[in-house]
């Protein structure tokens, strides 16, 4: 089976983590965001794997080298410009092999979920289509667009958001294609396939199925939501084949230091040359790389970037804060902070 992981977006959302990586190199578990999907893909029976890679493209492939590690064979394609989901996949199809009658899963990089693949596949083989979509329900629908089914599963629309949702299934961006519908898509231009793909096939008449599941999912997109689907994969809320082992209530580095009476808890991961200081408490939170929490501190539902530092006696609620940045002694900072790369925040008073 060959897949194409869409990993080409700017990561707006979840600045200032993505002010100098992707986001999908960002650390979830204390592994790059990546290696979640590609370790799926491999249990699924992936062996060749296309990354359709743009904004900091050259970060990729030192991280994951060959895909050897995984029990794959990566390859890399960069975007020229932003070319939207199915312009990226046709840039990345002529480096697909040759396989005729194999489908090809095409994963948007920004979501996490244990739903059955191979059933997917499966699936979509049995009813003849030549799509299908993984969906998911959700409570609120109207900040996504909608993708109602008949009873047999079939798509019979792909609708914008709207206030009054038609159905509770979103599209949760995984997806199988026969291999005519990647090659139909135009090249060298924008192309969506939510836009114009997917409703361009249901206007001809072509079969495309959704694969309903009612595990877990996640648009891993916004630093709450990083820090949720983290702390997800450490208390073993969801599985992932990178991660194997029972869940805990903290994950911690071998090159971390934590200072004895410090407390870890709520799926907290803290991550390589990271220090937690004596009597800092550290609850549902990701630390990356060299992050430090003087003594004292106490960081709740936050993310540091590598290397930020938190002074004695600080306060972060649902904080992100950014490469480098200080936040200076005796703090305050609540939900929805956001501390740019290299910033300071002075101590309190200052």
């Amino acid at each position: 089976m060959e897949a194409v992981i869409l990993a080409g977006g700017l990561g707006s959302r979840l600045l200032p983590l993505t002010e100098r990586h992707p986001k999908h190199l960002l650390p979830v578990a204390n592994l790059p965001f990546l290696t979640h999907q590609l370790a799926r893909l491999a249990d699924a029976g992936a062996d060749h794997v296309v990354l359709a890679t743009s904004y900091h493209a050259g970060a990729f492939e030192p991280v994951f080298g060959d895909g050897s590690r995984l029990g794959l064979r990566l390859t890399y394609v960069t975007e020229p410009e932003a070319l939207g989901t199915g312009g990226a996949l046709r840039n990345a199809a002529d480096r697909l092999d040759a396989r005729a009658g194999e489908p090809v899963v095409v994963l948007n990089g920004d979501q996490l979920s244990d739903h059955d693949l191979a059933g997917q596949v499966a699936g979509m083989r049995a009813a003849g289509a030549v799509v299908s979509l993984h969906l998911v329900e959700v409570a609120d629908p109207r900040a996504y667009g909608c993708v109602p089914t008949d009873t047999d599963g079939r798509v019979t629309a792909f609708l914008e958001k709207s206030a009054a949702p038609v159905t509770h299934q979103i599209n949760a961006g995984c997806y199988v294609f026969d291999r005519s519908v990647v090659a139909a898509v135009p090249a060298g231009r924008v192309v969506s396939l939510e836009r114009e793909t997917f409703p361009g096939l249901l206007a001809a008449g072509s079969r495309v199925v959704g694969f309903l599941s009612g595990g877990y999912w996640a648009d891993v997109g916004t630093p709450a939501a990083l820090v949720q689907a983290s702390a997800d994969l450490v208390r073993g809320r969801v599985r992932s084949p990178a991660l194997p082992g029972p869940g805990g209530s903290a994950l911690v580095d071998a090159a971390a230091t934590v200072r004895p009476t410090a407390h870890l808890g709520g799926g907290s991961a803290v991550g390589p040359g990271a220090l937690v200081g004596a009597g800092a408490v550290v609850d549902g939170s990701v630390l990356m790389a060299g992050a430090a929490v003087a003594a004292g501190a106490r960081v709740t539902g936050s993310v540091l970037g590598p290397g930020a530092r938190v002074g004695t006696r600080t306060t972060l609620d649902g904080v992100a804060v950014g490469d480098d940045a200080t936040i200076g002694v005796d703090c305050r900072l609540g939900p929805g902070t956001r501390v740019p790369c290299g910033a300071t925040v002075p101590d309190r008073g200052r």
